[in-house]
């Protein structure tokens, strides 16, 4: 059974009969509802349905806890180190003291607005809301709280441009500088050009991962940092699975098969890791030494990043026409939505090019 009673234009209180307590005393829930009355009766029906939720004290730290708890065993060590370090952002907020219980929308909006006072970008303010989204995501699915407030809550959209993409002559000179120190670096940048690979996937790459003309990427290197700032030591370098988890193969050109099979004939006997000789893989960012090296030797712009190597493959590809599901497959994308969102710009010469093929339609006579 359910009252609803407006406490103020636009403003409904909604409270819900759930049984009764150990004593025998009835029990209510109550929700506060902004809208039209229509909306209150929504609520209602929407709590009366659902079993209540029973958040037993919990406060909002609480669930951020729960939810690093459940999901560390199973993250990178970079991810881990950073979902912990933006949970205990928010859990230094006053929201992360406030009840489950009594959790609002208007709680979390306000939580924006204080960020922002204090000079809180919008990407880490962004990086924290989906923190505090996701532990309460998995509260409502354990039964602690009824609803996701984080998710109804407004987080302004920052406007900005989509990301420039490197010529294919900057991408030849770059590969070219690189072949001049280092043949391996070479072939690095070659690959991150061709596949797509990330940084961490073309260190994890091993000599058996090619087979024929087809490369196997089915893994990543992560970095575990050892000692502190102060007290520097080797860092640990881990074989792990890519950051969708995905494994994909991607076919070669001819070309990239020859400058492989070239360091391969060199070096295989040296070691199982295609880009280091010896029993450890490449540490990520010596790969990143490797690429500031190379773009100031081809001396390219030097804002672009080893990762505009991706950028350069995924928007070349759309560009050309291939189809956003195979871009994504070869992307590693878990979802070509994702490609979709990232690469939309990359369409605009696509499109042009159906523009054309649509006019020349219209012109062929019977």
């Amino acid at each position: 059974m359910a009252t609803i009673r407006e406490r103020s234009p636009g403003v409904w209180e909604v409270r819900v009969f759930v049984g009764n307590d150990d004593r025998g005393r009835p029990k209510q829930v109550s929700r506060t509802v902004r809208g039209t009355k229509r909306d209150a009766q929504r609520a209602a029906a929407e709590m009366t349905v659902a079993p209540p939720a029973r958040s037993d004290g919990r406060m909002v730290a609480d669930a951020l806890d729960a939810w690093l708890e459940t999901h560390t065993p199973t993250w990178a060590a970079s991810t881990v180190r950073d979902q912990t370090s933006r949970a205990s952002l928010v859990k230094a907020d006053k929201i992360a003291r406030t009840p489950l219980a009594k959790l609002t929308v208007a709680d979390v909006d306000r939580w924006h607005s204080r960020l922002r006072a204090v000079g809180v970008g919008e990407s880490s303010l962004r990086n924290q809301h989906l923190v505090l989204r996701a532990s309460l995501s998995q509260a409502a699915r354990w039964g602690w709280v009824s609803a996701n407030v984080a998710a109804l809550a407004t987080l302004g959209r920052k406007t900005s441009k989509p990301r420039s993409a490197m010529s294919a002559v900057e991408v030849r000179a770059v590969i070219e500088a690189a072949e001049r120190f280092d043949p391996a670096a070479g072939v690095a940048f070659r690959l991150a050009a061709i596949t797509g690979a990330r940084r961490a996937e073309l260190c994890a790459l091993v000599w058996t991962d090619l087979d024929g003309d087809r490369l196997t990427i089915d893994s990543s290197i992560e970095i575990e940092r050892n000692g502190s700032r102060s007290d520097r030591q080797v860092p640990t370098l881990r074989d792990a699975a890519t950051k969708t988890g995905n494994q994909r193969v991607v076919r070669l050109d001819e070309r990239t098969l020859e400058a492989v099979a070239a360091l391969r004939a060199a070096r295989e006997r040296y070691g199982p890791w295609m880009l280091q000789p010896g029993e450890r893989p490449l540490n990520p960012e010596r790969l990143t030494g490797w690429w500031r090296i190379a773009r100031r030797d081809a001396g390219i712009d030097p804002r672009w990043r080893l990762h505009d190597l991706r950028h350069w493959s995924a928007t070349e590809a759309i560009g050309r026409g291939h189809d956003i599901r195979t871009v994504a497959g070869r992307l590693g994308h878990a979802n070509p939505a994702m490609t979709l969102r990232t690469y939309a710009h990359a369409l605009d010469g696509a499109d042009a090019g159906i523009a054309a093929t649509l006019a020349s339609a219209l012109e062929d006579t019977p």
